[in-house]
Order: C-alpha cells, then structure tokens, then sequence
C-alpha cells in the first residue's frame, strides 16, 4: 500500500502553484515515509489479527480483545484532549475537536436534506445509522452515540459490564504502554512529531485491521452470539475507507506548514507505530499464553 502523489498536487505543479523544486521535495520525502514507516509491520503483516480473522475464537478470546479495546477507547479521549491543546493552528485545532467531540457523542451533521425517518430520531446514536461523513458543528449529542457506550453495549452480550472496562485497571502493560504513547506523541506539544504520529495512526487504521476484526467477531457471532452488536467495529470500517482518501491531503499539508521539520515527522511516525505494534504484540502473547494455560498479569 505505497503512497503516491496525488494527481491533483500534480495539476498544481503543472499550474504553477507548487514549484518543481518543492513538488520534488515532497516526492522524496512520500518516498521516505514509504522506505520507513509504510513497511513497519503492524501495518503490513500485524499477526493477531490475521489470527483473529481466521475465526474460530472462544468466548475468552473474544471478551479479552473487547476489554482491551475499551481500555484504548476509553483512554484516547485524553490522547486527543492533549492533541487539541497542543494544536498549532486554529484549523488543527478545529479537525482535532471533530474527532474528541465525535469520540463522545457528537454525531456528525452530515447535512443530506433528506428527512428523518420515525424510527431513526428514537435511535439516534445507534452506530447502525449514525453517519461517518459531516462534521460536528451543528452536530447533535447523544449519550449513547459515544463510542465507548457502542462498546459497552457489545460488552453486555459477552457478560461483561461498566465495572469491567474501559479503565487503566483493566489494561494489560502492553494496552497501558500503547495508550501512554498516544498521549506522549500523537498529543505532543511538537507540531512534527506530531503529525507524524497522526499519519502513523492513520495509515495503520487504514491498512485493514478493522476488517479483520469485524470477520472474526462475525464468525463468533454466526456461531455462538447471534445477538452480538457489531456496529462499533463496522461503523469505523466504514469512517476508515473514508478518511484513507485523505491521507496524501494531510500528508501535503503537514509538508508545507511553517516550520515542518521531516526527521521528527518521521520519529514520531516511527515511535508511535511502535505503541502501536506494542498493542497487538501483547493481544497476540496473551492469547498464546491463554491458549496454553498461562496468564498474563495486568498492570
């Protein structure tokens, strides 16, 4: 999944707006972040959840991924609270509240014109229908739209309840490690390093994970929880495709923002795909470890 430049930034090289000398800079510098952080591999081969899509899991395995996933969930509000404090322009700001606001219950206004139907105002917040387009101004708040009220509704059906997620009690190091450098490097207070967090974030968002989550949580379902709610895991399956056509957009802006620096674009991008990498490591020795009897102590 190597990134190329897009054809629109070459149209604004053809009309003069963009230097060759700069459209050349930032073509060496898409092919660094493919040479360094596109082949890390919880991007390209991250093992636990190709295990997961392979269906087949217990109740355990499938509790256990949830658990640490409310844990991630719950803790990346204060990742993101750090990321819109730290925001180097009002526009930044601005696109880093969209995401916290939504991340809590603010539903995007996705403004279509088409009129509700009956059914939709009384589940409104229902992940099954809420849009993944818009934006939160003049977006509506619903409790249940929260993104960690999805997950505790899934929860519910796995026999799991409030007390049992969502906090850093419940995390393993390894979750604990990964939602700690969220807050250190995508919420850095370093504008580079920052955004060099995002793109790492969101380039492994986008690689195909959810997917993979969402098949091995349909063969459980299928087999042993017709009732169980995936909605969480479609729904950002769905907002992922969307924001994957973005990426080149964002990565041209952080280029050409005043004061950019590449080599800490491309730590921060290093670093925090090792948070990431952390994350699923840990999933994948715990489930090893469960398998074969063993366990692993939480923090």
């Amino acid at each position: 999944m190597a990134l190329k430049v897009s054809p629109e930034f070459q149209a604004r090289v053809d009309a003069g707006e963009i230097s060759r000398a700069d459209a050349g800079r930032f073509e060496a510098f898409v092919d660094r972040c493919n040479r360094e952080l596109m082949t890390h591999p919880v991007i390209t081969n991250n093992e636990y959840c190709k295990w997961f899509a392979q269906g087949g899991l217990n109740r355990d395995d499938v509790r256990h991924m949830v658990v640490q996933f409310s844990v991630f969930s719950n803790l990346f509000l204060i990742a993101q609270l750090h990321k819109v404090i730290n925001s180097g322009s009002l526009e930044a700001m601005r696109s880093s509240k969209e995401i916290l606001a939504n991340e809590i219950g603010v539903i995007f206004n996705a403004q279509t014109g088409k009129p509700k139907a009956d059914g939709d105002h009384d589940r409104e917040g229902d992940p099954d229908i809420v849009s993944v387009e818009g934006s939160v101004d003049g977006g509506t708040f619903r409790f249940r739209a929260a993104h960690f009220e999805w997950l505790l509704r899934l929860g519910e059906k796995l026999g799991l309840g409030f007390d049992d997620m969502g906090k850093r009690r419940h995390g393993t190091p390894a979750t604990l490690f990964f939602c700690d450098e969220l807050s250190r490097i995508y919420g850095s207070d370093d504008p580079s390093t920052a955004e060099g967090a995002s793109f790492a974030v969101e380039n492994w968002a986008a690689a195909g994970f959810w997917k993979q989550l969402v098949a091995g949580l349909e063969d459980f379902k299928k087999r042993e929880q017709p009732d169980l709610p995936l909605a969480f895991f479609t729904w950002h399956d769905r907002i992922e495709e969307q924001h994957a056509d973005h990426v080149m957009d964002e990565l041209e802006e952080a280029f050409f923002a005043e004061g950019f620096d590449e080599d800490r674009f491309i730590q921060g991008g290093r670093d925090m795909l090792r948070g990431v990498e952390a994350y699923w490591v840990g999933q994948n020795e715990e489930r090893i470890a469960r398998h074969f009897g063993a366990k692993v102590a939480t923090a």
